[in-house]
This record gives structure tokens, sequence and C-alpha cells, in this order.
């Protein structure tokens, strides 16, 4: 049975805003400091390997021991991940609330590392109401890889003729793109709103 109408969101920058800066912050006071820090050696292509289905026993000590110096720093990341995640965009659940309340299924494709996902849902309410989701580095398929895509209409049943996918990178937008799913580049939950209307997902 395929689903005829759905709305598939990713999850980072969409839903929950994300920035290692806001961990790092907390812990290293010069401004200076912070972005050599974050731009040398917890950057975002580092993490990305998390993503990947890289696993943080691998790529700890690996990093420990290219920058012994700031091993303390390091550590922190993966102990306090969630304190990369402040908290919703504005308006983001609103809408998946209202998406929710009108009966459209709901779906999710994150980016997102196996470990540091296994803390973040569980604090998160708002994932009971989605009906699947797809974690990057569970799946070890990554954005905007196809057969990430690929995945999700094959184990959801989705239809990807009556699907929108909901992301705030153009690449992502393109690999849904690439197998008839409609795309939404997101730019903030009013211009998503409206987008939702005239799509008929939601009310006007």
């Amino acid at each position: 049975m395929t689903i005829p109408r759905s709305v598939i969101f990713d999850v980072g920058r969409v839903l929950f805003d994300w920035d290692l800066r806001y961990l790092f912050a907390k812990l290293i006071a010069d401004a200076d400091e912070l972005e050599w820090f974050v731009s040398n050696v917890v950057t975002p292509g580092w993490h990305f390997q998390s993503d990947a289905g890289g696993l943080l026993a691998d790529m700890l000590p690996e990093l420990k021991a290219r920058f012994p110096d700031h091993a303390p720093l390091i550590d922190a990341y993966a102990a306090r991940f969630n304190e990369t995640i402040p908290g919703a965009m504005p308006g983001s659940l609103e809408l998946v609330e209202r998406l929710d309340a009108a009966g459209v299924p709901l779906f999710a494709i994150t980016n997102f590392g196996h470990e540091f996902w296994e803390g973040f849902r569980p604090t998160q309410p708002i994932f009971d109401r989605f009906q699947g989701i797809i974690v990057s580095g569970t799946e070890k398929l990554i954005k905007p890889d196809p057969a990430i895509y690929r995945l999700a209409i094959e184990r959801f049943g989705i239809d990807p003729a009556g699907a929108l996918f909901i992301d705030d990178v153009a690449a992502n937008i393109a690999g849904a793109e690439s197998l008839g799913i409609a795309g939404h580049l997101f730019n903030g939950a009013a211009m998503l709103e409206q987008d939702l209307v005239r799509r008929a997902y939601l009310a006007g």
C-alpha cells in the first residue's frame, strides 16, 4: 500500500537549530579561539563522519591524537552533543503539529549520527508524530545520495508523486527530486507554511 500524500522533513536547521558553536561558546571564552577551534579541530566536516556512519570510538581517539591539547573539548563534543542543538526552529514544530492534525503522514530523512540520534530522539516527543524516520548514521547512507530517499520510499511505502521533501540544502532537495519527490528549500516557517497551503497540504 502506498501513501498518496505525505511530507518528509529534514531535522537539522529545519525542525531544530544546530551549530557546534552553541556548545563550544560555553567552553571557549575568546571569540577568535572559538572560531579557530570549529574551523580546525571539531569542524562540521569532521563531524560529518558521524552522519555518514562513523563511530565515536574511532573518531575521537584519532582527533585527540592530532590535537592532544584539546582533548577535553573533543570529549565534550561527544558527551554534550545535545547542547549543539539549542531548540526548535521558530514555527517549524507548530507546522508539524498542524500537518499531523490534518491527517498528513509525516516522515523524516536526516543526516544525523546514529549515536547522537540515540541521545537526541528521546528528548523530543514531536517525533512521535512521525510514521518513519531515516537516520543517515544508522543506515550508512547520506543525503544527497538518491539511495537514502529510495530507502524511505521503499521502507515506508511513500508515493513520490504525492510527497514533499523539506530541507535547507539545495543539493539535498535535488537528490529527492531525482526520484520524483517535490522539494521545498527551507528558509523559515512562514515561507514553508505558504507553500504547504499552496500545495494543499494545509488549509489556508
